[in-house]
């Protein structure tokens, strides 16, 4: 039996949130770094096309493991020492990858980083969930997702401008900094105090699934892992192959290419803010379904008009802004999920449905490569546009979550009551 359920939180935790936003933002600098270097790593390393796509990829698949292991972790022995070592894993990834010789060691290197920045997600989501009052959790997710856009923000300029003068080995070097973060977790990141009342009965991985059976959530752990599937889907096969859609087959200079990213990424950044006050308000779902909707109606235009789009660069600026808007839906999972399970399990549910969503992007660039060889451009973002559609409805199949009590979540009441 859980302990009683305890006040919420009265005010929002900044210091939380800021400590969390920095491992966030350089967690996903480091996941989507190397597909804004990719071409100069191909060319050096002699990477073949379907290497280069399963290169892409191997971190969102390392991701999924990582989801699972360190959020099993965190429900045991904490999220603060547990978001420190995932930290560290990535930085450390991403340090190796700048001694890459090989397809082979690039494809180590890139699971080692996976695996940290699967775990640093859900430790993240959860205890600033944990942390924030009901009434303000979902602009608390949104908050903290958007270190995303700025880490993807960073990488373009990093990927795109910093390589040409420093080289790609030299890049990646550098980035590995991000392991200081560790050093602001360990020394001022507070504990959750709900995880701290509920912590005292440990269980294992097995034990975990009996919990959520026994609360009858594995059918609603299922419906959040393929919402995820469809969302992280529209997301990674669209970003991950958009930079070199930009420069080859529409034949846009690096540096321009690099401004059309960030200005997605900008459009991503202000979506994801916008999302948490709608979410707040609206309701979970119907906020996922306006934004994927947009999504695909953006995507819609890039796929099959980028022709007469890049004749009007102005109307083109704003399909990218609009599809990156769209795209701030991700800010969403972190409150949904945290809101569909309980404390001694939250972790471990939240990390397994979404770490393992994006672990199936290991097969999103081999897939959109498919497309393209067959389609061109248009086959490649069809893929997304779909995917897009499939969110605004799947979302429907979840119970809505605003405004739940964390606390009181678990037993053996059903989801919807």
């Amino acid at each position: 039996m859980n302990p009683p359920a305890s006040p919420s939180p009265a005010r929002f935790p900044v210091r939380t949130w800021l400590i969390a936003l920095a491992g966030w933002a350089f967690d996903f600098y480091d996941l989507v770094l190397f597909s804004f270097l990719l071409v100069p790593i191909g060319r050096d390393l002699g990477l073949t096309a379907t290497q280069e796509a399963w290169l892409l990829g191997v971190a969102l698949g390392g991701s999924g493991v990582g989801g699972i292991l360190f959020g099993y972790l965190s429900d045991v022995i904490g999220r603060k020492r547990v978001m420190t070592w995932t930290i560290c894993l990535y930085s450390l990834g991403t340090a190796l990858t700048a001694f890459s010789t090989g397809p082979l060691t690039l494809l180590l290197f890139r699971l080692l980083t996976g695996l940290g920045v699967g775990g640093e997600w859900a430790v993240g989501h959860a205890l600033l969930a944990e942390s924030s009052p009901p009434s303000m959790r979902g602009r608390a997710s949104a908050l903290l997702q958007s270190g995303e856009p700025l880490g993807v923000a960073l990488a373009a300029l990093m990927g795109l401008l910093g390589a040409p003068l420093l080289g790609w080995r030299a890049v990646f070097l550098i980035s590995s900094a991000s392991a200081g973060v560790a050093f602001l977790v360990q020394r001022h990141l507070p504990e959750s105090r709900l995880w701290d009342r509920q912590h005292e009965q440990r269980l294992s991985p097995a034990a975990a699934l009996r919990r959520l059976a026994r609360a009858r959530l594995l059918g609603v752990l299922f419906a959040g892992w393929l919402l995820g599937v469809f969302k992280l889907g529209t997301y990674w096969t669209c970003y991950t192959w958009l930079p070199k859609f930009l420069q080859d087959q529409m034949g846009q200079p690096v540096g321009r290419s690099a401004m059309w990213i960030v200005t997605a990424q900008v459009g991503q950044l202000l979506g994801m803010l916008a999302f948490g006050v709608i979410a707040d308000r609206r309701g979970r779902r119907q906020a996922f379904t306006g934004y994927s909707l947009l999504t695909a109606a953006a995507i819609y235009g890039i796929a099959f008009h980028w022709h007469e789009l890049l004749q009007q660069p102005a109307l083109f600026w704003t399909v990218l802004f609009a599809m990156g808007l769209g795209s701030g839906c991700t800010a969403g999972f972190g409150a949904l999920l945290a809101e569909l399970f309980p404390t001694d399990v939250r972790n471990f549910a939240m990390g397994t449905a979404y770490n393992c969503a994006r672990g199936v992007q290991l097969f999103a660039p081999v897939l959109v490569g498919f497309f393209v060889a067959r389609h061109g451009v248009a086959g490649g973002l069809g893929v997304p546009m779909v995917l897009a559609l499939a969110t605004a409805s799947w979302v429907w199949t979840l119970p809505e979550t605003r405004s739940r009590d964390l606390a009181a979540i678990g037993g053996d009441a059903h989801p919807n009551c």
